[in-house]
Parts: C-alpha cells; sequence; structure tokens
C-alpha cells in the first residue's frame, strides 16, 4: 500500500506542476484540464496515507498533500455555490427572459431525432450546434419552420457551426480569426420587446495527442473573439465550446481582455465533456457574458448520444442595473501584450485537418 500511495503522491505533483509551466505543448495544457478530478484524487490520497503503517516520514508527505488539495480548492471552490456572489432580480426595465441552448452535436453521431426531440422539448428562443455538418443541417431542417432565423457554416472537418432562432437576426457574419477552416460566428439579434444584443459561437481545436499538438491557434483563436468583443456597445454572450477550462491562464485571459463575465462563478463547473463518463468529465463548453445580460439559469441538460452534454441556459438584458460591473476585470499592459503575442503565434500555426473528416 506503501507504494501505490507514494506513486499515487508522485503523479499528482507532477499533475499540480504541469498546468503551471506556460508552454503550448498538449502535455503542459492537457492536465489542467483535470483539475476537478486531480482534487479529488489528493483527497482520496490522504485519506489512504492514513491506514498506512510505515517507518517511513509519511506526515511530510500527508502535509504536502493537504498542501496540495488547499492549492486546488482554493482555484475550484470559485466556480461552486460556497463562493458568495450576489443574487439579480429580474425587474420591470429588463427584457423578457430569454434561453438557449449551445451543444457540440459530434459530427459522426447518428441520433439526429434525439437532438431534435430535445430541442422540441426545451422549446429554447434560439440554439447553436458545433461538429454539425451536411448529414446534421439536413437533420435538423423541420425545425426551421419554427426558427426561421439562421446562420449556417456547414463544414466535414468536424468544425462546423449552425445557429437557428426566433429571436430577429438583424445581421450575422462567420469569422477565420486564426484559420481558413475554424469558424467563429457573430450574430446581432433583436428581441420583440425591443432589446438588442450580440451572441458569439466559437469552437477552436483542443491541444491533445490526436489533434493540435499545442494550444496556439486555439488560444489565438478565443483571444482574437475577445479583442472583437471588447469593441462591441451592445450585450454579449460568448458560447461554445472552448477546448478550455475557466481556471486556464488563456481563459482568464480572455475575459479580461473582453472584459465579459464568467457566470459559472459562485453557480457550479457546468461540466459537459465526456458525456459518457462521469468521473472523466471536464467543463469545457464555456459562457461568458457582459454585465448588462443576467444569468437566471445555467446547466447541463441529458445526452443524446455525443460525446458532449448540451447546455442550457436563461438569462435577461437589463441596461439599468449596474450590481454586475464589479465583476468586470480588465487586462494589464502586460496582459495585453501577452494576448496580442498569442494570436500572432495562433496565426502563424499551421494547424494538420483535413477538409473532410472520417471517423477512426
Amino acid at each position: 500500500m506503501w507504494i501505490i500511495y507514494t506513486i499515487l503522491a508522485l503523479l499528482l505533483v507532477v499533475f499540480t506542476i504541469l498546468p503551471t509551466i506556460q508552454h503550448s505543448h498538449w502535455v503542459f495544457r492537457v492536465p489542467e484540464f483535470a483539475k476537478i478530478q486531480v482534487t479529488y484524487l489528493i483527497f482520496f490520497t490522504f485519506l489512504l496515507g492514513l491506514f498506512i503503517n510505515t517507518t517511513e516520514p509519511i506526515w511530510y508527505y500527508q502535509g504536502f498533500l493537504l498542501v496540495l488539495f488547499i492549492y486546488h480548492g482554493h482555484t475550484l471552490i470559485r466556480y461552486t455555490p460556497l463562493y458568495p456572489v450576489k443574487k439579480h432580480k429580474q425587474r420591470h426595465k429588463s427584457s423578457e427572459k430569454l434561453h438557449f441552448i449551445s451543444a457540440n452535436v459530434y459530427q459522426f453521431n447518428k441520433e439526429y431525432e434525439k437532438f431534435c426531440t430535445l430541442i422540441q422539448k426545451y422549446n429554447p428562443d434560439f440554439f447553436m450546434t458545433m461538429e454539425s455538418n451536411g448529414d446534421w443541417e439536413k437533420a435538423m431542417r423541420p425545425l426551421e419552420e419554427k426558427y426561421p432565423y439562421q446562420h449556417k457554416v456547414t463544414l466535414e472537418n468536424t468544425y462546423g457551426m449552425h445557429f437557428y432562432s426566433r429571436v430577429e437576426i438583424k445581421s450575422a457574419r462567420t469569422h477565420y480569426f486564426v484559420a481558413d477552416d475554424i469558424p467563429s460566428i457573430e450574430v446581432h439579434m433583436k428581441t420583440g420587446d425591443g432589446f438588442s444584443f450580440v451572441f458569439f459561437g466559437v469552437h477552436p481545436p483542443p491541444p491533445s495527442p490526436t489533434e493540435e499538438e499545442t494550444s496556439k491557434e486555439r488560444d489565438g483563436d478565443l483571444l482574437s473573439t475577445a479583442q472583437c468583443v471588447k469593441d462591441i456597445k451592445k450585450p454579449v454572450i460568448v458560447v461554445g465550446d472552448f477546448n478550455n477550462v475557466a481556471w486556464s491562464r488563456s481563459s482568464v485571459l480572455f475575459r479580461k481582455t473582453s472584459h465579459l463575465i464568467d457566470p459559472r462563478i459562485g453557480h457550479s463547473f457546468v461540466s459537459t465533456f465526456h458525456a459518457k463518463y462521469r468521473l472523466l468529465r471536464f467543463p469545457i463548453d464555456l459562457m461568458f457574458h457582459s454585465e448588462d445580460i443576467f444569468i437566471k439559469e445555467l446547466k447541463t441538460l441529458e445526452n443524446f448520444g455525443s460525446d458532449h452534454l448540451p447546455v442550457y441556459c436563461e438569462f435577461f438584458i437589463d441596461h439599468h442595473n449596474d450590481e454586475q460591473e464589479e465583476l468586470v476585470e480588465t487586462a494589464t499592459a502586460e496582459e495585453k501584450a501577452e494576448a496580442e503575442k498569442i494570436i500572432e503565434e495562433g496565426k502563424e500555426e499551421d494547424g494538420d485537418r483535413q477538409s473532410v473528416v472520417t471517423e477512426d
């Protein structure tokens, strides 16, 4: 048992140290996804140490594990109801409540009917799909009668995006910030009660041994979106499969550069991937919003066959409530320079993607 305990303790140290090294290679970036699991494993290993009889100085190890637990817990507690945040009531000057669904459908998932049934069940005002190709577009055509406003980017490389809305779309465009095969969408909308807002949908490539070797394109794409968003004067929501976690360095830079708020703080992790493995589920489908957008509910919905759980959000817009201003953080001069450098590195990176991808 002592050997198992020692191996676990050493692995936990490695998984704690690697993400602190600001290198773009996936070896350093992937471990930060598992901060929740690492924290649980630290606690389990600490409990295991209480039952070990050995002549080794185990209390040194136990003390070190306790320090690691506090280190990770200090970050994670912000994304739980234990972290105090102000609750906001909807007032008569605000917009009507709106709700949407964001879903990475997984291009090779053939459970089209399950997804359409989910949309019909929750009846969102608008919804976005990622990894949606020509087959998915065809499968979603029956929904178009109810959602007459659309913006479609149909691709076969697992980066297609489709947006459907009952709320009027005033204008829409597709951005290709760092690569000509990785789209982001910008949709300007106006509600029936006269409130205008902007919806951004993003889905950058992940750093992983099977996809991109580094996080350069991901981070460059996200920070390009952040720079675009910060100059928009309307209420803004940015949603999508970020292939990133909220506590990573690049996510913090995104939040500060865009001047947006992370609604998970004081709420919950809202973990989405992998949908089939609860113990290995990471919160990588993120959302950020401007200070005049107020979140009523943010949660995952049931699995419809994808490797991601869909995200459901209910919100309202209130231009007269300034209670969220204090939640907005802005980047320092050094952080702005860092963001610019990351964007340039992302544009220079040549991702190895095919125009058509087949499932292995």
